[in-house]
């Protein structure tokens, strides 16, 4: 259910406005009625409504400066303005910085019901939307809990694989191969590769580029790098193969993680 305010300084309009519209019928149900900006601004803040229905002349303060104070504060909310012939430069100054939609006194019930379902749709698409990045979100946590195999190799008790992985953390940024930590190491790469799915059931590929990606997520979160910075950096000489890598761990490429990153 849509939450909804409405604050009208004239008891008669406000008290029929809210009991003689069925609300429950358009997804809509009445969480507080108030008498001036002041109160209705109160209101706002706490209860945190889907929608608020204002007039624009009230005492105390205007319905456009109550939803523009409870706009700077944060909250957010579609808003419909009450208005008379007389005022209907109000309304339209109303329109310009931000409501949904005004609507003539006394209130047509079929323009009343036009404006809710295009508000309620509006909501609904962004109610839709923030899921969608919630889902996205919970997604990226739940790899990035799984990225532990490089935390496994560092804390391994096999001297092969912490060595693997203290190269890998001093060479990441580099041009770096399986040949090259079998030549430090002065093994075959195929013991290194038997150890690494032996133990941690990965291979050197997947070690390396865990780690890259890692680094990858930190300057995109904590720097002002541009992408293809960071795919250099972080041993990436191909910036589409690095876009690719980096979606497979998180579901997303560098650009969209950085977006969805700075939103939440």
């Amino acid at each position: 259910m849509n939450k909804i305010i409405i604050v009208e300084d004239e008891e008669i309009i406000r008290n029929g406005l809210a009991i003689s519209f069925d609300w429950m019928d358009y997804g809509c149900n009445i969480v507080g009625l108030a008498k001036d900006g002041k109160e209705g601004l109160d209101m706002i803040l706490e209860l945190e409504p889907d929608i608020v229905i204002s007039d624009i002349r009230m005492p105390k303060m205007t319905g456009i400066e109550m939803i523009q104070n409870a706009k700077k504060q944060g909250k957010d909310f579609f808003s419909i303005i009450l208005t008379s012939y007389a005022e209907f430069g109000y309304a339209k100054s109303a329109i310009e910085f931000g409501a949904s939609g005004y609507l003539l006194k006394p209130v047509d019930e079929d323009e009343l019901v036009e404006l809710l379902e295009s508000i309620t749709d509006k909501i609904n698409k962004k109610n839709r939307q923030k899921r969608i990045e919630e889902s996205i979100k919970d997604k990226i946590i739940e790899n990035e809990e799984d990225w532990k195999i490089f935390l496994k190799a560092g804390e391994s008790s096999d001297s092969i694989i912490r060595s693997v992985y203290k190269i890998i953390q001093n060479k990441y940024s580099e041009k770096l191969g399986i040949n090259d930590v079998a030549e430090v190491l002065k093994v075959s790469n195929s013991y290194i590769s038997r150890k690494l799915k032996a133990k941690l059931n990965t291979s050197f590929v997947d070690l390396l580029s865990q780690y890259r990606i890692k680094k990858a997520i930190s300057y995109l979160r904590e720097s002002d790098l541009m992408i293809y910075e960071i795919s250099c950096k972080v041993g990436f000489s191909d910036y589409k193969y690095f876009c690719t890598v980096f979606k497979k761990y998180t579901s997303l490429s560098p650009s969209e993680y950085q977006n969805r990153n700075t939103k939440m």
